[in-house]
């Protein structure tokens, strides 16, 4: 992020400002043309940088910025004028013993920081959200911008349609469909209404939170609108996805039995007893995968894995088990999972 908005700022500042003062021009003039000027350039300054990082900051955290303009308008002059000044004076004064009081001095401009920090973000829309999307668009988007700020020709406007394009193909980027932690506790589908339901949480709330993050939905794990749909016994969880597939969490032995039989994904914490017709995601596949998302294409479930197969490195090796036996770690359904009229209603949590 900080490669692209110096990139972008020494882009933007070689053309410079469009006016400044002469020697003609008279002082009162003068002053508050060079006033202007810096509030002008720091305007530039802030939309520039902000733009130029906005991508990366959605793809990592998921997060925009509408207000980052007024918020660096009211905090940069403090930050230039009192504490950073203060902040060396400070470091110089040290060795003899006189820096307490520029210490205070810069805590009274770190104070202010603060309040527009929080002031900022108790405007409404303050904190705008974007769903997960993957590296494609981001290298689109960064290929557009390495072609609006290094080229000097009029062949670096191509940059700006492929940040167009980039945006429009992060935007309408897929959602999965069904979401599976990485320890096999927590999993999550996506309803009839386009949100996520919890089927399960576990005793850690963090994959849920992440998931919600990435979805771009401001909920929180304790919402109670995140088990809609949802419908749960001591054995396990079912839910039902926007097409009426049924998907379920079996938390015992005694639940696969039903669930492999009238489900189109069965998630489970625990390893499946045997055989099972619906695609299973059980302690086998998440020990050698990681987190799992699944996707329906139309046809079949798209699996998408934190540690595909071939993955391994020194820090996430794969399960001694699957290594030399070779056994599948994510097994397809064996029947077809379309919902029927009984599925449907015993799905019905409503």
């Amino acid at each position: 992020m900080s490669f692209a908005a110096t990139l972008a700022l020494v882009a933007g500042y070689q053309y410079g400002l469009p006016w400044h003062a002469d020697a003609d021009t008279s002082l009162g003039a003068r002053v508050a043309l060079w006033g202007g000027r810096e509030i002008a350039g720091l305007i530039l300054a802030s939309l520039v940088a902000g733009l130029a990082t906005t991508p990366f900051a959605a793809f990592h955290f998921h997060r925009l910025a509408p207000y980052g303009v007024v918020a660096n308008l009211l905090a940069m002059p403090v930050v230039s004028t009192l504490v950073m000044p203060m902040g060396i004076l400070a470091v110089l004064a040290m060795p003899f013993g006189f820096d307490a009081v520029f210490w205070k001095l810069m805590g009274l401009g770190i104070d202010w920081m603060i309040s527009v920090a929080l002031w900022v973000t108790s405007l409404p829309g303050s904190v705008g959200r974007m769903a997960a999307f993957g590296t494609g668009p981001l290298l689109l988007c960064t290929a557009g911008m390495l072609l609006l700020c290094l080229l000097r020709s009029p062949l670096r406007w191509s940059g700006a349609g492929l940040v167009v394009a980039a945006s429009l193909w992060a935007a309408t980027a897929p959602r999965p469909d069904v979401l599976v932690a990485a320890d096999g506790q927590s999993a999550a589908i996506r309803g009839a209404d386009g949100q996520l339901a919890v089927l399960a949480s576990g005793r850690d709330t963090f994959a849920v939170k992440e998931w919600l993050a990435a979805d771009g939905d401001a909920r929180t794990p304790k919402d109670a609108s995140l088990s809609k749909g949802v419908r749960c016994d001591p054995v396990g969880c079912i839910g039902r996805l926007a097409d009426g597939r049924l998907v379920s969490m079996a938390l015992s032995v005694e639940a696969f039995a039903e669930d492999c039989a009238r489900t189109a994904v069965v998630v489970s914490p625990r390893e499946a007893p045997g055989a099972c017709a619906a695609m299973l995601v059980d302690r086998q596949a998440w020990r050698a995968n990681g987190a799992i998302s699944l996707s329906w294409t139309g046809d079949r479930f798209e699996q998408n894995a934190a540690r595909p197969a071939g993955y391994e490195r020194p820090w996430a090796r794969p399960p001694r088990l699957a290594a030399e036996t070779g056994a599948p770690t994510l097994r397809p359904a064996s029947r077809d999972a379309t919902p029927r009229e009984d599925d449907l209603e015993a799905g019905d949590t409503n």
